[in-house]
């Protein structure tokens, strides 16, 4: 056990409270290079300088007394102080004044009273500490410093100086070899280019790495929030990296996800693990496994599975694809003329490619490949391209689906369009024709119009539901017009041919259009099936 020297020692010395005899000086002053034998170390204690040097015998104890100018060393440690008293029989001496600590070169401390062990290397600094490292500087009332290991430790309060950074936490670890600050409690970090708030921080020096291990929140100069829980962010490269469900809040865009990397310089991120993006401003949702960020580009991709969610009010629309593509729309000069104001920076398109699913309470949709713009609500479909309302399926090369306050508003159908009915099984209403429009009312269609070589085949229904016979006929424009359950009439707009048959002569299996598909195992049933859907 080490006992403290106090300073009324030094100060009943001055004042010749200790009779003569127990006094010895070492003629003449100042002393320079006296070495001091020091219990089980290796590494005596030398004094190097002093104005003035005493000896004096307390009880048990030999003291050393310096004044003036005193440099002391021990290894690659130097010691600079205004006075100092050594206790031999203690192993450790204390320094006032103008202390000051310069360990291999590397590290520089400063503080107005020193207690330091010798046999142990370690240093006790109270008094406006300074610890500089010719990186960064360290500002604490106290610190616990081990020569053996370059570890400095406070725990009441300590600023951190790097650079244009300034980092502050109720206590903190200081790996001097390492370069790496350990900081605990109310740690807060600013910079111009960002603020963190977290209760346990690692931070390097040199490298300007910071390490998160607790909850943890980061404010950048653009606005960006980041809370994360796990992570490190490269501040002199901008590459960062967050686990445990991060979340970032960009805007009104709030991005989360089991893992998440950026990178400042190129503007790209990617979240990787049950990845949701919320975004108000465009009403939208996205879930996907992975998702690619380019934020000078303003594009997301999203793959592993992606959904994207069209918010409405009672009638959401649910798409998924095995990839999902957003980015701005190109400013059009002839929009910008006509509105006499500049595009808006949220206007957006957004392509999906392969296996493309469509679902709403209302209306569901398949194809191979979709765009939609924000510009003029309309989703193109294309690649064998389904549309299902109701009972009713329409197909054709291409599909246009055009939307009005996000509800679904009319169908154009270019090319080998057919539509679908099925009233029973293997029992169909079905129409042919190049090019098709259909009119819908809360997703259910109202009519249909048939052109060019337009064919049909309808079954016609007493008012009990039973069949009693079938329409087959054709003519280059057909108005087709529905009521819940089918077709209600069929108006020819040219002239028409063709034959209403009885049911007993015709069978209703053998009654097919060329080109004649019914895929309703492609169709989504459900929200829930859009989400579960494996490609």
């Amino acid at each position: 056990m080490t006992r403290p020297i106090h300073l009324f020692i030094l100060l009943l010395f001055v004042l010749g409270s200790f009779p003569l005899s127990a006094q010895k000086r070492l003629p003449p002053p100042p002393v320079d290079s006296v070495a001091l034998p020091v219990k089980d170390s290796s590494q005596p204690l030398e004094i190097r300088h002093a104005d003035r040097l005493i000896f004096l015998k307390k009880d048990s104890s030999d003291l050393q007394i310096a004044v003036g100018n005193v440099v002391l060393q021990q290894g690659t440690s130097l010691f600079y102080c205004d006075s100092c008293v050594l206790d031999q029989f203690g192993n450790l001496f204390e320094a006032w004044g103008s202390v000051r600590l310069i360990e291999k070169d590397t590290s520089d401390l400063r503080a107005k009273h020193l207690r330091y062990l010798i046999d142990r290397r370690i240093a006790y600094l109270d008094g406006d500490v300074r610890l500089n490292d010719g990186k960064g500087k360290l500002i604490t009332p106290e610190l616990e410093y081990d020569l053996n290991s370059d570890i400095g430790v406070y725990k009441k309060g300590g600023t951190v100086y790097n650079e244009k950074t300034t980092l502050n936490s109720r206590e903190g670890f200081y790996y001097a070899s390492l370069r790496d600050v350990y900081f605990i409690k109310d740690v807060s970090l600013k910079d111009p280019a960002y603020q963190i708030k977290t209760d346990t921080l690692l931070y390097n020096l040199d490298s300007k790495v910071t390490r998160f291990v607790t909850e943890t929140e980061i404010r950048d100069s653009s606005g960006r929030i980041v809370e994360t829980r796990e992570g490190f962010y490269n501040m002199t490269t901008g590459i960062a990296e967050f686990g445990k469900r991060p979340v970032i809040r960009d805007g009104k865009t709030t991005i989360t996800g089991e893992k998440i990397r950026f990178d400042d310089e190129t503007g790209l991120s990617e979240a990787e693990g049950n990845v949701e993006i919320i975004d108000p401003a465009q009403g939208t949702k996205l879930l996907a496994g992975k998702v690619v960020r380019d934020k000078k580009k303003n594009t997301i991709l999203s793959t592993d599975h992606p959904v994207l969610i069209v918010e409405q009010d009672k009638d959401s629309v649910y798409i998924t694809a095995d990839t999902l593509f957003s980015g701005p729309l190109p400013a059009n000069k002839n929009i910008v003329e006509a509105k006499a104001v500049s595009i808006d920076s949220n206007l957006r398109f957004f392509r999906a490619y392969n296996h493309v699913r469509i679902f709403t309470d209302s209306l569901q949709a398949a194809c191979d490949s979709l765009y939609y713009s924000y510009e003029d609500s309309v989703f193109r479909l294309y690649q064998e391209p389904v549309i299902w309302s109701g009972g009713s399926q329409i197909t054709g090369d291409t599909i246009i689906l055009r939307t009005k306050n996000k509800k679904a508003e009319k169908l154009d159908v270019f090319e080998n369009s057919l539509l679908v009915q099925k009233l029973d099984p293997e029992v169909y209403n079905q129409v042919k024709s190049i090019r098709m429009a259909a009119f819908l009312t809360d997703g259910g269609m109202d009519s249909l119009q048939a052109k060019g070589y337009a064919e049909c085949i309808y079954f016609i229904q007493d008012d009990d539901s039973a069949y009693t016979g079938v329409n087959e006929s054709n003519a280059d424009r057909m108005d087709i017009y529905f009521q819940t359950g089918g077709i209600d009439r069929v108006v020819f707009r040219s002239e028409v041919t063709g034959t209403v048959w009885p049911m007993r002569e015709k069978n209703p299996a053998s009654m097919r259009l060329t080109g004649f598909r019914w895929l309703d195992g492609q169709r989504p049933t459900s929200r829930m099936a859009i989400l579960k859907l494996k490609n």
